[in-house]
């Protein structure tokens, strides 16, 4: 049983953090990537003032470059309007895992900067470290005037549902002046003024290796950057939190770790990529043994974005779903009693070939965590994440978060027993030869913390 003494230090955590009072009626769920494609062009044409798009990657496909077009097209409507784009340096400077490095993204940027003269849309390139496989920009967030669009979501075709497949993932409207200006002033402060962080549209912009001493520099300066603002709000009303994190010891990282054992009856978490830190792991046993319930909803390794059908040529990154699946057969395996017991839910999302990507946290009816943390390794030592805490005492969201937790269940089946899943003697010969392989040199420990 948790102590009386634990879960008050895990409840002070959440009652001192600052909030922001939020208005009902200026918070929107949206539950499909068309409509978020279709919200995010439509506020891009209405704004008045700032449009900041901060994401992973903006692609050079029809899906991206509706969304550059748009850019340029408010621009060009009305001057006066700050216009920003910040996406990651290395992403930003190289193709899709696989494909040539011709062609980039970034090369895409600046020619739509020379076909565009005197329309000044500046894409920023994000080094959060020296390389791409230790640390990326993982921060979400479409900041539109007093608005924020937040989602785990990059900007493409797949991500947007422009053509026939979609990747599923949460899309929400906060509408609030204050929790915006925070931080888009801490993204012009740490990151667009950041050391080593330049214009991905100009094609003089310096090569990594010569930055590489300013690229440290601005690691190290995020891990101290916070979120800096006095709350409004008290414990009893609806609020919101902005955070930010980089590190194992970031803000977000120790608020996710305080939130999980404040549930009371039910714990329900979405990731993409079943590969908990450990300390995570702890807290949803010690939930489950204190005979609170938990549901894990994951993406079925088939709808991974990693994932390569057989009939196509294999690449070893093709094995990452398999790696999250054998983590939640061991997982399961552990906890197998909770599954009989149905104290420990646990499903798997499949639609066609559509794939999912889907995070947050749900902790009774009473918080909300929107984030494109993936509750990973990764996401906890070394992407710059951010996250957005909603606190819902009154519960006067409940009709939207149930929506979007039914629609979320909708392509799901629950897993009732571990052997449900593969085991790696059913995985295809050269999945199943390159993971004992990865075994036997025990690189396979190092792989689950990159990536």
């Amino acid at each position: 049983m948790l102590s009386k003494f634990k879960r008050n230090k895990h409840q002070q955590h959440l009652a001192q953090l600052p909030k922001i009072s939020q208005s009902v009626d200026d918070v929107t769920f949206f539950y499909a990537p068309a409509q978020f494609r279709d919200t995010l062009l439509e506020k891009i044409a209405s704004a008045t003032h700032r449009i900041c798009i901060i994401a992973l990657y903006l692609e050079q496909d029809e899906g991206g470059s509706a969304i550059l077009r748009a850019l340029y097209d408010a621009k060009r409507l009305r001057p006066e309007l700050d216009v920003r784009v910040l996406v990651d340096w290395h992403r930003g400077q190289r193709g899709r895992i696989g494909a040539a490095a011709s062609n980039t993204n970034a090369d895409w940027y600046c020619r739509m900067a020379q076909e565009n003269p005197g329309v000044d849309v500046p894409v920023y390139g994000v080094p959060v470290n020296t390389r791409e496989a230790l640390g990326v920009l993982h921060f979400k967030g479409f900041i539109i005037d007093d608005s924020v669009l937040y989602s785990g979501a990059s900007l493409n075709d797949v991500y947007l549902h422009q053509l026939d497949k979609y990747r599923y993932d949460r899309y929400h409207l906060v509408r609030n002046a204050r929790m915006t200006d925070v931080m888009f002033e801490w993204v012009d402060q740490n990151l667009i003024q950041g050391r080593g962080v330049n214009r991905l549209d100009d094609p003089h912009r310096p090569k990594s290796p010569e930055i590489k001493n300013d690229i440290r520099v601005l690691r190290q300066e995020l891990r101290d950057a916070t979120f800096h603002f006095q709350g409004d709000a008290d414990n009893e009303q609806l609020a919101v939190t902005p955070l930010v994190g980089l590190g194992k010891s970031s803000l977000l990282n120790k608020t996710i770790f305080h939130l999980m054992p404040c549930t009371e009856h039910k714990l329900t978490i979405c990731t993409p990529y079943f590969n908990l830190p450990a300390v995570l792991v702890r807290n949803i046993i010690q939930l489950l043994r204190d005979g609170k319930k938990v549901e894990i909803i994951v993406g079925d390794k088939t709808a991974n974005d990693f994932f390569i059908p057989e009939d196509q040529p294999f690449k070893i990154i093709g094995a990452l779903p398999y790696l999250y699946e054998i983590n939640l057969r061991r997982f399961l395996s552990r906890l197998q009693y909770y599954v009989n017991t149905d104290q420990l839910v646990v499903r798997l999302w499949k639609d066609e070939d559509n794939s999912y990507h889907l995070k947050g946290m749900w902790v009774d009816d009473e918080w909300m965590l929107l984030t494109g943390n993936n509750l990973n390794p990764r996401a906890w030592r070394l992407d710059l994440e951010n996250a957005i805490l909603i606190h819902d005492p009154r519960q006067e969201l409940a009709a939207q978060r149930d929506r979007e937790l039914e629609l979320i269940r909708t392509h799901t089946t629950a897993v009732r027993h571990y052997r449900d899943l593969q085991s790696i003697a059913d995985y295809p010969v050269k999945v199943r030869k390159l993971i004992r392989r990865l075994r036997r040199i025990r690189i396979d420990r190092l792989i689950s913390r990159i990536l």
